[in-house]
């Protein structure tokens, strides 16, 4: 696993990817297994916002994730918008074992519309497959949605690390592809477009943050 060693860590594309969804869904959990390769059974509700970064190889090139885990609660809500700006991919996380987690999916995927940029990559997150005792959301119903919303689809589990590096790589690889394509010059204008892709600046405003700890708003 990429760790942060420094602030001053060498990378060539800097990408803000945010994790949204009902409180409970696992959202910090994917965070810090992703991040820390760690899971918490006792995790508490998130309150305001937390980020934290790694960094993956991706086609040659060092691409820093820093990742922002939004409170799901509702009176964060007015709150977490706000960390909207600046996002180039969003995970949209429900629970497979609880069906009024993927109903709400649908109002966080229209807020997430409403704030975010219009081109940032979404992806649909079925998390806690380890619960598929108890499962409430088909595997069928999920896909049927993602693919009417164009969306990208995975199930995951933090518990068993299941697909959790796929989601990441996957959205990141997507988000490379998209933000390295050379835009085509606007009438009248030159193309001045780097041909090495636009870095996204998102590092914190405490530069001294590193991976290990946590910005709560």
């Amino acid at each position: 696993m990429a760790r942060d060693t420094s602030s001053q860590e060498e990378y060539d594309y800097l990408y803000k990817v945010v994790l949204i969804g009902d409180s409970g869904v696992g959202k910090s959990n994917l965070l810090s297994r992703f991040t820390r390769n760690e899971f918490n059974l006792e995790t508490k509700s998130t309150i305001g916002v937390e980020f934290a970064t790694r960094s993956i190889q991706t086609e040659g090139k060092t691409v820093k994730a820093q990742i922002w885990d939004t409170a799901g609660q509702e009176r964060y809500r007015a709150i977490t918008s706000a960390y909207y700006r600046g996002a180039v991919g969003a995970l949209l996380v429900y629970d497979i074992s609880k069906h009024a987690t993927f109903k709400n999916v649908e109002r966080w995927l229209q807020e997430l519309r409403e704030n975010a940029d219009r081109n940032i990559v979404i992806m649909l997150v079925g998390n806690k497959s380890d619960l598929r005792h108890l499962r409430e959301v088909p595997t069928d119903e999920a896909k049927e949605f993602s693919e009417r919303n164009k969306l990208s689809f995975i199930e995951t589990s933090a518990l068993d690390s299941s697909n959790v590096e796929s989601v990441f790589q996957n959205i990141l690889t997507e988000i490379y592809h998209i933000m390295s394509r050379p835009l085509p010059p606007t009438s009248g204008q030159e193309d001045t477009t780097n041909p090495e892709g636009t870095t996204v600046d998102l590092t914190p405003v405490n530069p001294k943050e590193t991976k290990e700890e946590s910005c709560k708003c």
